[in-house]
């Protein structure tokens, strides 16, 4: 599936084209994201149940930090932000997936531009934890990400904290990591690697993607959690020529991070201060985690078990 371009406009702008949408809107919801409010304002159903299915819900009382439209005219995709407000609007989107990725990533620009003693940062991975301690798994799309993380949940040492985002937060002598979703955007073809999910899979309600919220409790038996404390990291990627896994010190994994744009294909701001934030962050959670690149060319029970080696150590 191809990407998106995000055109940055302003609030003039944002006021101009949400006056236009407006009469066509017949969904509001809010779920609360790590602490934060997000709206979804949107003309289409499946997007609202799968939202509401998605994340965990918000009280109606409390005003949004951040609103994402989803609409749909027949015409072309297109995502506009507009970051004074934290509002995404996104027009003919026919995938859920981007539309909760895209909702995480300006909670993410909120959290990036709030300051507190504790500073908040997300990532897009996943992470199990594993006796209290964490293992984020952190790659470009189509490293196995995804299949590496229900591969270590079929142990039940293993428990669920995120397949896809993760919040972090900065401790003097710590990194907690916050799931970001309450339940699972799973993909069905997960069964075709992973048999043990086969009979659960086949109990959620797909899109045309092939792609539908499955409750992580059920999934997993109960082996959810909230948060955990940050022990590993597991870098991916695929190259033939590289070695399959090796150790990385702070530069080295600091420099794997920038060459792939941080492994977050839903940046909505990019520019250098922006860059240097989200370096510098890297760079802080490296320097207290041991980091370590897994090259996915073996099959995936070959890397399933060089993780779980990392997690019994």
């Amino acid at each position: 599936m191809s990407g998106y371009q995000v055109e940055i406009i302003s609030p003039q702008d944002k006021d101009d084209i949400i006056n236009t949408i407006m009469a066509g809107i017949r969904y509001e919801r809010k779920a609360n994201i790590h602490g934060a409010c997000v709206k979804l304002i949107t003309d289409n159903s499946n997007f609202k149940e799968e939202w509401e299915d998605n994340f965990k819900f918000m009280n109606e009382d409390i005003r949004p930090h951040a609103k994402v439209f989803a609409v749909g005219n027949g015409g072309d995709l297109r995502v506009l932000y507009e970051p004074v407000s934290k509002t995404c609007i996104i027009k003919n989107c026919d995938y859920y997936g981007w539309i909760k990725s895209i909702a995480l990533a300006v909670i993410s620009d909120f959290f990036e531009e709030y300051h507190s003693i504790h500073r908040r940062y997300s990532v897009h991975g996943s992470a199990v934890d594993y006796n209290g301690h964490a293992i984020a798994i952190i790659g470009p799309p189509g490293t196995g990400k995804t299949t590496l993380t229900y591969g270590l949940l079929q142990n039940n040492d293993f428990n669920y904290i995120s397949d896809d985002w993760f919040f972090t937060r900065l401790f003097r002598n710590a990194n907690v990591i916050y799931s970001s979703e309450k339940n699972s955007y799973i993909r069905e073809d997960i069964a075709n690697v992973w048999e043990s999910f086969s009979k659960e899979l086949n109990k959620v309600k797909l899109d045309r993607q092939g792609r539908g919220i499955a409750d992580v409790n059920t999934l997993f038996e109960g082996r959810s959690r909230e948060s955990s404390t940050l022990k590993t990291v597991v870098l991916l990627e695929r190259d033939k020529n590289h070695h399959p896994f090796i150790k990385l010190d702070i530069d080295e994994a600091l420099n794997f991070i920038v060459d792939k744009d941080f492994c977050n294909p839903h940046q909505l701001i990019r520019n250098d201060r922006k860059f240097k934030m989200r370096k510098n962050f890297f760079k802080e959670v490296f320097s207290k985690q041991d980091v370590y690149l897994l090259n996915t060319i073996e099959t995936p029970n070959a890397s399933l078990n060089r993780i779980k080696d990392l997690a019994t150590r």
